[in-house]
């Protein structure tokens, strides 16, 4: 080419297109962003007005093995108790809008929920998240409500953004991870405690994993944090709780 000559230029990708830009560090806010306003454009388009967030252990399988987990017969009391919002659910108008299922979209008790509301005939939501050892989303998710995040606190977000009810069956560092965060909202406002329900699901579990009434006598939590959130131990109890107080949270 002599100099001063002309190039002949191909037109470029539109940034938006440019994958090399788009996962570069530069591209992080585009990515972030990405992870809100995508989930709130499927969930508008397939009319989902509020959930019920059911949070618990990956590793609670359906039993039937020697590999059975401790937790298995906590994962077909998720189901059962999903099973029974979703058909509840079902049956307002307009229909299939309200209290739909929503899980982290993985195994053991999130599985379960998911279970639940498809046989309900309901759909429901899966948020899964990107490890290094992929979480693969279980198959009773409803394929359209089906996500992916990158970013755990985008995922959290979306979780909670829509809830007007969080149930956390017994689980792990996720489980407990998840349940003080959302407890910690609730305790400082961030959350209005007259918008969302949190219940901890289990109480021969919780009871042997955290001692809530110890932080309340070394005041560390005033006693009034002790009453963010109801214990109950069985679907019937949890359904017949959730019936009576979402109508009064206008949930």
């Amino acid at each position: 080419m002599k100099k001063n000559e002309p190039r002949k230029l191909e037109l470029p990708e539109s940034p938006y297109r440019d994958l090399e830009f788009l996962e570069s560090l530069e591209g992080r806010t585009l990515r972030i962003l990405s992870e809100y306003v995508w989930p709130m454009a499927r969930l508008q388009k397939y009319k989902v007005e509020s959930t019920i967030l059911f949070l618990g252990s990956a590793k609670a399988n359906p039993g039937g093995s020697d590999t059975d987990s401790p937790l298995h017969k906590y994962y077909w009391q998720s189901e059962e108790l999903a099973y029974q919002i979703s058909k509840w659910g079902m049956s307002l108008k307009p229909r299939g809008r309200k209290y739909v299922i929503c899980t982290g979209g993985g195994p053991g008790i999130m599985e379960a929920a998911n279970r639940g509301a498809m046989r309900a005939g309901a759909k429901s939501i899966g948020m899964n998240i990107s490890l290094p050892q992929p979480q693969l989303p279980n198959p009773y998710i409803t394929p359209e409500l089906n996500f992916t995040f990158h970013y755990f606190f985008m995922r959290k977000f979306w979780l909670m953004y829509k809830a007007k009810a969080v149930i956390a069956f017994p689980g792990g560092f996720g489980t407990l991870d998840e349940f003080f965060e959302i407890l910690t909202l609730l305790q400082t406002g961030k959350v209005s405690r007259k918008e969302v329900l949190l219940i901890l699901y289990g109480k021969a579990y919780w009871d042997k994993i955290i001692n809530f009434k110890a932080l309340v006598e070394m005041k560390a939590i005033a006693p009034e944090d002790a009453k963010l959130f109801t214990v109950f131990s069985s679907p019937e109890e949890t359904l017949k709780y959730l019936k009576k107080k979402l109508p009064e949270i206008g949930g």
